[in-house]
């Protein structure tokens, strides 16, 4: 029997992680409300463990109306102070309110966000060999970020826009052999 290789981080002992690694991580993400929730999700994980966002993200999609922009776009200072309460999601003010101040410029980018997004996909980025391999930011993120910046979005630094290229496949980081690579559309 062979040995499955997977991406040194899914084999953490919490199954949340494989099941991320195997079935999402680096697979396409198209639509505005669904590059949208990841872009939150990322900055929300800012300073914190990936596994605490997986945790808890069934509740911060709850929390946020699903992520669909025009809803959050529309929320108040009351929807910031309910967030604040829900102890089901990360509750840090800064990263509410730039949640919020995000949808709304996400509202108003011409052709949407998941196109702007999609602009920065690198399908010929070198396979790593390694998780050693695999950068913390590219001149592709570092791109993006600051187009993103330039319309006014918050927390997404080179390093949060990296981690997005790769959750939503503008990049496709698995380890040359890994069992969800060839899952992954190039």
């Amino acid at each position: 029997m062979t040995d499955v290789i997977r991406c040194s981080w899914a084999g953490m002992a919490d199954p949340i992680y494989l099941t991320y690694h195997d079935e999402e991580w680096g697979r396409p993400v198209r639509g505005d409300d669904g590059v949208f929730e990841r872009v939150c999700l990322e900055a929300f994980q800012s300073g914190l463990s990936w596994l605490t966002i997986l945790r808890k993200r069934e509740n911060f999609r709850a929390a946020f109306d699903h992520f669909s922009i025009p809803k959050v776009a529309a929320y108040t200072e009351e929807d910031v102070t309910r967030l604040l309460g829900d102890p089901g999601i990360v509750r840090n003010r800064a990263k509410i309110e730039a949640a919020v101040g995000n949808a709304r410029v996400a509202l108003d980018l011409p052709g949407g966000l998941s196109d702007l997004v999609w602009r920065y996909a690198d399908p010929d980025a070198p396979v790593p060999a390694s998780m050693a391999d695999v950068p913390a930011t590219t001149a592709a993120s570092k791109a993006l970020a600051k187009e993103l910046k330039r319309h006014g979005f918050r927390f997404v630094g080179p390093t949060t826009a990296y981690a997005l290229m790769q959750a939503i496949g503008l990049v496709n980081d698995h380890v040359e052999g890994c069992v969800a690579r060839s899952a992954a559309p190039e």
